[in-house]
């Protein structure tokens, strides 16, 4: 079974694309197979992972490459094609094995209108049927394809039709925050957009004519894994109390507002399974801000625990501070994805 996972807030600046490389890899590194989706038309988690810098290097890649990233996976659909939508050809992820990458679009959001339109009146325009489904159709052909055990979905910072549907088609999802006014305030209008977007799907999947479609629209209700926050200065092992505030906040804010708004939609765990995991307060990880490493790791297109003592180029005691950082950044990511792993085998059964 497939756990298709979205990574997703639509505050902007939380780390998303970060979050989705370094738990990808280390995912795979604990011999999963993960396929990571880059849903963003920014692009970035595309230009980490093939070290692409501007649009000229993206369009010789989809000029060179036809048909190996989203938007043209979803052609056939959304450009009425006389052809079925097909798995893309992932590209494999240089130094993990294990681990592809579904390459974004940066002319991705010319899909949006259509989309949206779909969805909105999917119900009465019968040429619109097959798009609120041909997402996790292609998502499923290609999961087979590469029989992956997990798929990540990096998505841009919005509240758009592509980001209602790969949210409301997903079987978790997580939101990466950081520690300011800024997540708690979106975490707070979570609250009201996700009713929205759970009655438009449930909706759309009780509907005929999606039923029936060529990519039927899927019946799922997508479950909260956890917040991650991250990029806080840590002070004598722990955040500094500036940046504690605004964690206590986002705790507060997904215990008191989120999750009951959750539990009302069905879209959260039974408390025993977090509880299994060791999380509280739904916070899968804390992870401090490791300022050059993160430049580093973009760099050499590796996560930073991966980072070797030559990619980190310090020398003497500034090196082995480094290294004990890069060490660091390890352990919170394994904790982060046994916790992952163990989540989603209960939740699937597994």
């Amino acid at each position: 079974m497939t756990h298709r996972i979205a990574l997703f807030n639509h505050k902007g600046g939380v780390s998303k694309t970060t979050t989705t490389f370094n738990l990808g890899w280390i995912l795979a590194e604990k011999g999963k197979k993960v396929v990571m989706v880059d849903a963003d038309p920014q692009c970035n988690l595309t230009g980490l992972v093939l070290g692409y810098k501007g649009p000229n290097e993206f369009e010789r890649f989809y000029e060179n490459e036809v048909g190996r990233n989203l938007r043209d996976g979803l052609a056939p659909a959304f450009e009425s094609r006389p052809e079925l939508i097909k798995a893309v050809d992932c590209v494999a992820v240089v130094g993990c094995d294990g681990l592809f990458l579904l390459p974004g679009h940066i002319r991705l959001s010319e899909y949006e209108v259509t989309l949206g339109i779909a969805q909105e009146l999917s119900s009465s325009i019968q040429a619109l049927q097959n798009l609120p489904g041909a997402i996790t159709y292609l998502l499923e052909q290609t999961a087979a394809k590469f029989d992956a055990d997990y798929i990540l979905t990096d998505m841009s910072p919005s509240l758009s039709a592509l980001n209602q549907n790969l949210l409301m088609t997903s079987r978790f999802f997580i939101v990466p925050t950081n520690p300011d006014y800024f997540s708690v305030m979106a975490l707070n209008s979570l609250s009201t957009i996700l009713p929205q977007w759970y009655t438009w799907a449930t909706k759309a999947h009780s509907l005929d004519i999606l039923g029936n479609a060529t990519y039927p629209f899927p019946s799922v209700t997508p479950k909260f894994i956890g917040t991650i926050v991250q990029k806080y200065q840590p002070y004598g092992g722990a955040p500094a109390s500036s940046f504690q505030r605004w964690i206590d906040e986002i705790q507060n804010m997904v215990t008191s507002r989120l999750v009951p708004t959750l539990q009302q939609l069905q879209m959260i765990l039974p408390e025993q399974v977090y509880a299994s995991q060791g999380i509280s307060s739904y916070c899968l990880a804390s992870i401090p801000d490791f300022k050059s490493l993160i430049a580093k790791s973009q760099n050499a297109r590796t996560p930073v625990f991966a980072l070797s003592s030559e990619q980190i180029g310090e020398v003497g005691v500034v090196l082995d501070g480094a290294v004990t950082k890069r060490n660091e950044f390890r352990q919170i990511f394994s904790g982060l994805a046994d916790k992952i792993i163990g989540i989603t085998a209960y939740a699937g059964g597994d």
